[in-house]
């Protein structure tokens, strides 16, 4: 099995994008799918953590040694910071609020563009997961850029809002910075979210995506849904919370595709 483990970073360097809710609900539907996954919470707001763990329980991990603030800035193997949520085939490196201060830990180390990529080194040899999907913070840095080194693929969520692409363009010169360091890093896809069909901004997003050259947009779209909130709430997957809710059939079906893309693509 070693090898085969596939990275996927969640990024956006606009806020409100959807992207920490893609990537938990993503995260868990394939867990369904058979797959294993391990989630990886690199925002200090924890947000990624909030969705699997209570409120009480993330602070202990964000007080405690067990996150990914004192891993990375011990240059870590986290193995040993990943802790098991509630769901077969899950598990989560839980976040820290001193997160906040990770680029100024970052710039005095040797490589930094490539600390996490190291630090999940052994873990993708074990072979114990198919799949390490990494929530990012909303900005592009230092640590957004370790992030996109450690990871296979980026799906690039994008609100269908006035303001939603607001950005977009900034973070697709990013990503190709990147791939000056990190030449395999593959955008595997566009995830219109937040799409609400009683207004035109769907299909305005489409078509100022098409704009962009070689950018798959999924063909799954995440509508808003009331259930996504209260599962959030109760610190829950969508399709915990509410299986019959639209949106944890549409995170479901994102799964699916997310998975053929990535089997395609190799």
């Amino acid at each position: 099995m070693a090898g085969r483990t596939k990275t996927i970073a969640f990024a956006n360097n606009k806020g409100g994008s959807g992207k920490t809710t893609t990537c938990a609900n993503t995260g868990y539907s394939l867990s369904t799918l058979g797959k294993r996954v391990l989630l990886v919470d690199g925002d200090m707001q924890l947000n990624l953590s909030l969705s699997f763990f209570s409120e009480e329980r993330v602070l202990e991990f964000a007080a405690g040694e067990k996150n990914l603030y004192n891993a990375i800035r011990g240059e870590k193997d986290l193995t040993d910071y990943v802790v098991h949520t509630s769901y077969e085939n899950l598990d989560l490196i839980p976040s820290s609020t001193l997160m906040s201060g990770i680029e100024y830990e970052l710039f005095t180390k040797w490589q930094r563009e490539m600390i996490l990529s190291r630090g999940l080194e052994k873990i993708k040899e074990s072979g114990g997961y198919d799949y390490i999907l990494i929530d990012s913070p909303p900005t592009l840095g230092g640590w957004v850029m370790n992030i996109l080194c450690a990871s296979d693929y980026v799906i690039l969520p994008v609100e269908a809002s006035p303001w939603g692409l607001f950005g977009v363009a900034n973070l697709f010169e990013f990503l190709e910075n990147v791939k000056r360091i990190a030449p395999s890093l593959e955008l595997l896809g566009v995830v219109i979210t937040k799409l609400d069909a009683r207004k035109n901004y769907g299909k305005q997003t489409m078509e100022v995506l098409k704009d962009f050259e070689q950018v798959t947009v999924f063909d799954t779209v995440i509508r808003v849904d009331s259930e996504i909130e209260w599962a959030q709430d109760n610190s829950r997957p969508v399709m915990v919370h509410k299986r019959s809710a639209r949106s944890a059939g549409e995170f479901l079906e994102l799964a699916k595709e997310v998975d053929k893309n990535v089997r395609r693509s190799r």
